[in-house]
């Protein structure tokens, strides 16, 4: 499973791009104005046309994600094919992402307008990352339609279902891959069939391979290493991930345990032989 940063703040790419482990990098208007006004705060002065080659810049000639706003297919293709004739130039990464449904209300005019975008983009050769995907049956449509990746929320998913149970959570607190059950193992929660953010993947996941469909499923909204972990074992294509969580998926107390135990027992022997 590749793994891709969910950020648009640049200290957090460079740095997670130096471990190693870094396949690329999904962005969305909210990271980009909270990186954004971050430099800006800083007292540098910078356009966010030049923030955007930026970030483009540090991918190391992976892909990048940039999103559309517009509500209508028209629009979306038209911002689509600017973010990619402006900005694909820079290092060759640009994957313009599209809501699969751009309407502000359930059964409004445009529902349609996301696949027929996706479709468009895709007949010119434009990589597309259909984003907001909720349910397995959106994922498909927009693989059907011509998308590179579909991006299924499973924390946006786990987050409804908790609502509906109600108490208070927090939004890193870990719901369970196989669903909430009751003592004698039946389901308390589910969204027509989708019991978890995990099983929303996993979904989508056998449809693509059930179908051979030429789309990768791209993990989102996750909120912990262990959801990470569980999206690798229902085969997600890619996971991208929080700065935060990728940090915390090398932490465990057992290694630190370790690192001490070994470094106490070091003889001054074996100290010196090294460099």
């Amino acid at each position: 499973m590749k793994i891709f940063i969910d950020s648009a703040d640049i200290d957090q790419i460079q740095e997670a791009f130096s471990w190693g482990i870094v396949d690329g990098i999904t962005t969305n208007p909210s990271l980009i104005k909270k990186s954004y006004e971050k430099v800006q705060a800083s007292g540098e002065k910078i356009s966010m046309h030049d923030y955007i080659c930026r970030i483009l810049e540090n991918a190391e000639d992976t892909p990048v994600s940039l999103e559309v706003i517009g509500p209508s297919e028209k629009d979306m293709t038209a911002q689509g094919r600017f973010l990619y004739e402006t900005f694909n130039r820079i290092a060759g990464n640009v994957v313009v992402k599209i809501p699969v449904n751009p309407n502000l209300q359930l059964g409004g005019d445009h529902r349609y307008d996301g696949l027929k975008s996706i479709r468009s983009l895709a007949q010119s050769g434009i990589p597309v990352n259909c984003t907001l995907i909720f349910t397995p049956e959106q994922a498909w449509a927009a693989a059907k339609a011509g998308a590179a990746y579909v991006s299924p929320f499973a924390g946006r998913i786990d987050d409804m279902l908790r609502k509906r149970l109600g108490g208070e959570f927090s939004k890193t607190d870990y719901y369970p891959a196989e669903g909430k059950r009751d003592d004698d193992g039946n389901l308390v929660a589910d969204d027509n069939g989708v019991y978890s953010g995990v099983h929303l993947v996993e979904q989508c996941v056998d449809i693509f391979q059930a179908y051979d469909l030429d789309c990768e499923v791209l993990a989102a909204s996750l909120r912990n290493p262990r959801q990470v972990r569980e999206c690798a074992l229902v085969a997600a294509d890619v996971s991208t991930i929080p700065f935060a969580v990728i940090r915390d998926m090398v932490e465990h107390p057992k290694t630190v345990e370790g690192m001490n135990a070994f470094c106490a027992d070091v003889v001054p022997e074996y100290r010196d032989l090294l460099p």
